[in-house]
């Protein structure tokens, strides 16, 4: 049986407690200071979006080149497909009442001899995810963006055993995911990934339709009761 952990009564998420904990992740120089392998080759900037009201979660990968110089997440071709897939414009997208992004790398992690951007650095989830998921209130829906993401947040949610080898058959399961967990897996919104997006027509004719369907409800719902 699924040992799935229960979320907090929203009420419990304290704003003065979130935003206090987001000022430490801001100052963060683990990457540098105390690194696991080698310092982040640029200075820290990480870059992360959350609230105690936030009730949609996107949680990707890392930033890349673009966002590390905004500042401001999925400001690239990437956060185009990936609005476009939940169904929203950027002034819901950056509204961070509403919608909070949490990558599993907060920092650019740069770019490896092909070019193309590393893995996210460990020292982001080791030091702060556990902290930030237990003060942050629990989304009704959580987009699992990427390989890395899924298998922290299923593990995290007591739901190991939907971790499949490769991010084709985890998202190719979403349905069961989904219901068990409040998580949507997701294949990143890349232009790298337009081949399995094409092979995969399943993806933007069942999945993306859901996601849709669900950012449009919590939207439209009440607004979330918040500790005073």
């Amino acid at each position: 049986m699924m040992n799935e952990v229960q979320p907090k009564p929203r009420s419990e998420s304290d704003p003065h407690e979130v935003a206090a904990l987001l000022d430490a992740v801001a100052a963060c120089r683990l990457c540098i200071e105390s690194p696991r392998g080698r310092p982040l080759p640029h200075a820290p900037r990480p870059v992360l979006r959350a609230s105690a009201t936030a009730r949609i979660m996107v949680c990707g990968q890392a930033p890349g080149t673009r966002v590390h110089a905004s500042g401001a997440p999925f400001t690239d071709p990437s956060g185009v497909r990936l609005r476009g897939w939940m169904g929203i414009g950027e002034d819901v997208f950056y509204d961070v009442g509403k919608v909070a992004v949490v990558p599993m790398g907060f920092c650019f992690p740069g770019l490896d001899a092909k070019g193309s951007d590393l893995p996210p650095r460990r020292e982001c989830a080791a030091a702060w995810h556990d902290r930030l998921f237990e003060v942050l209130p629990r989304p009704e829906i959580l987009l699992a963006v990427g390989t890395h993401a899924q298998r922290y947040h299923l593990a995290r949610l007591g739901a190991g055993e939907l971790i499949r080898p490769t991010l084709h058959e985890t998202v190719s399961q979403w349905r069961e995911i989904h219901a068990a967990t409040g998580v949507m897996p997701m294949p990143h919104p890349s232009w790298r990934n337009n081949a399995w997006i094409t092979r995969n027509s399943w993806f933007d004719a069942e999945l993306v339709p859901v996601v849709r369907a669900e950012v449009r409800r919590i939207l439209e719902a009440d607004p979330p009761e918040t500790a005073p």
